[in-house]
């Protein structure tokens, strides 16, 4: 017969608390030329991006999971500084000693210790390429005539994994920097109103950066069918629509 201590069983009961968590979520796995990249999708802007043996989060946000059940992470990416995507609670539930967080600088004024990159930087993270590229507003504004998202203040990131290039748009509209970016296997762009995009400017932005797989998300209750609509001709670019309101 089979004799358990107590470490033991605590160690599987976390580890069964942590597999229920995962699949509770929505999960796509893409093919890349280095293995499988599995994403998940917790809800509005936050993921993860797991990649042989890493874990990738990007803006957790403790509204929408009990994080302390979820993995630990390797990476952590902050994409700015607003309460939904910077999460203090959230981050230090999955942050260990080894883990690398990647922020901008009015971020790392709540989180020390991170990576801090401005638009354009480029740092290999745990083996992963990032590059920091522009997110921000040009049409939607605060009353006081302030973009939600001032150029400069966010980041949007590209991540390689292996031979796929993943473009997290962070909050932004359809700005003219998108034309630049080229070779974008997937692409998160945000849409909701009033501190993002409508469906139109998400269109644009996707005919911009044409990548293989679009999903829309950080949408709200914006009418998602309304994106699959506009770019019903566009043969290119599959749309997904998974949970991230």
């Amino acid at each position: 017969m089979y004799k358990f201590s107590l470490s033991s069983m605590v160690l599987f009961m976390l580890f069964a608390l942590s597999a229920n968590a995962e699949e509770r979520y929505q999960t796509d796995v893409i093919k890349t030329s280095s293995g499988d990249l599995k994403i998940t999708f917790i809800g509005h802007a936050s993921l993860i991006f797991s990649f042989h043996d890493k874990t990738c989060y990007v803006d957790p946000f403790s509204k929408l999971a009990e994080y302390a059940a979820l993995p630990k992470a390797d990476v952590i990416i902050i994409t700015h500084e607003h309460g939904d995507h910077l999460d203090p609670a959230a981050i230090g539930k999955v942050r260990t000693e080894k883990a690398k967080v990647v922020l901008t600088n009015t971020a790392a004024k709540q989180v020390p210790g991170g990576i801090i990159m401005k638009n354009n930087d480029v740092q290999i993270v745990e083996g992963v390429t990032i590059e920091a590229v522009p997110a921000y507003n040009i049409v939607h504004k605060r009353d006081t005539g302030e973009p939600f998202h001032p150029q400069g203040a966010g980041n949007g990131y590209i991540m390689t994994f292996g031979d796929k290039r993943v473009y997290v748009a962070g909050d932004t509209e359809n700005i003219p920097e998108m034309a630049n970016l080229k070779n974008i296997d997937i692409a998160f762009l945000p849409m909701n109103l009033p501190y993002t995009m409508t469906p139109e400017m998400t269109a644009a932005a996707a005919k911009a950066v044409q990548p293989k797989i679009l999903y829309p998300y950080h949408y709200g209750s914006t009418n998602t069918s309304l994106l699959t609509t506009l770019l019903k001709d566009q043969k290119g670019i599959d749309v997904r629509i998974r949970k991230m309101e």
